[in-house]
């Protein structure tokens, strides 16, 4: 969901006033301290709090380095103040930062980018800010009509750049159920699809996020026209989103988004548990 765009991008702020290059370079310094310390990027992760995926796309340059992560890594790289010199930089620049999106997608993202909590039914593929990146390149590689390189490379930029909603403090309450099959089907893949299950695993186990299977044996299900989100902003009322073959609404009218709401409550109640869920991702992984 949440995953079509069209073909053209409007150029991001961060990419026309130059922030991009701070956020690259910053990556970049990571990278040296890291060797330096004879670190992996896992290592790195699991000493700041963070995932390994996070520390590898801000070394790319592709995730943009949050204040309170450069305080970390400097403590952790003994960088003495180096990174946590530029945090106060960084957060001035993400305050005049913003992605700017494609009209029919930009009421979403804003929505999005401000939720107090999110909750997402998926029936076809791994949620957006759930993918690898490797994943998201297979998907955009994969779709037709092709894609060029210069788009694909954007698209999967940009999907990352919207996990950034995974290290906000405090965070949004969100709550992922995804249909059976879209765990089984093997986008990418073999070493794709076990490094996607294993980020899965990892974002499953976080406090901040509850992740269930609905399994395809079930008999009975309450939305098998479309996937959906649903998204509380702040200070606002819960709205929902759909989106189908490119063509995306946000829902705003209550009663509709009650539909949604109640739907996804019958989904929930039917799915495994948070810990059935993880058992099962398990069970994949060992049998690979």
């Amino acid at each position: 969901m949440a995953n079509a765009e069209r073909e053209e991008r409007p150029e991001r702020p961060a990419e026309s006033d130059g922030t991009a290059h701070l956020f690259r370079a910053l990556g970049k310094q990571i990278k040296v301290l890291r060797e330096r310390a004879g670190m992996s990027q896992r290592e790195l992760g699991l000493a700041a709090h963070c995932g390994e995926d996070l520390v590898s796309a801000v070394e790319r340059g592709v995730r943009t380095p949050q204040p309170d992560f450069l305080e970390r890594v400097d403590h952790v790289l003994g960088a003495g103040g180096v990174l946590a010199a530029a945090a106060d930089e960084v957060r001035e620049a993400l305050a005049r930062t913003r992605t700017r999106h494609p009209d029919w997608f930009r009421d979403y993202a804003r929505a999005e980018a401000e939720a107090v909590a999110l909750h997402d039914y998926s029936n076809q593929a791994v949620p957006g800010l759930l993918q690898t990146e490797e994943y998201a390149r297979a998907l955009f590689t994969q779709r037709r009509p092709l894609l060029n390189e210069e788009t694909i490379e954007r698209r999967v930029a940009d999907r990352l750049n919207r996990q950034q909603i995974f290290d906000r403090w405090p965070s949004p309450t969100m709550t992922y159920v995804l249909e059976e099959v879209v765990l089984q089907r093997p986008i990418g893949g073999s070493a794709s699809h076990e490094r996607q299950l294993q980020r899965l695993l990892r974002v499953g186990r976080m406090r901040t996020v509850t992740l269930q299977v609905m399994p395809t044996n079930r008999e009975e299900h309450p939305s098998l026209d479309a996937a959906f989100i649903m998204l509380t902003p702040k200070g606002r009322q819960q709205v929902a989103y759909t989106e189908a073959y490119g063509h995306a609404r946000l829902i705003t009218d209550p009663e509709e988004v009650r539909v949604f709401s109640e739907r996804y409550g019958i989904i929930r109640s039917q799915a495994l548990t948070p810990m059935e869920t993880l058992t099962l991702i398990e069970k994949m992984l060992g049998e690979r």
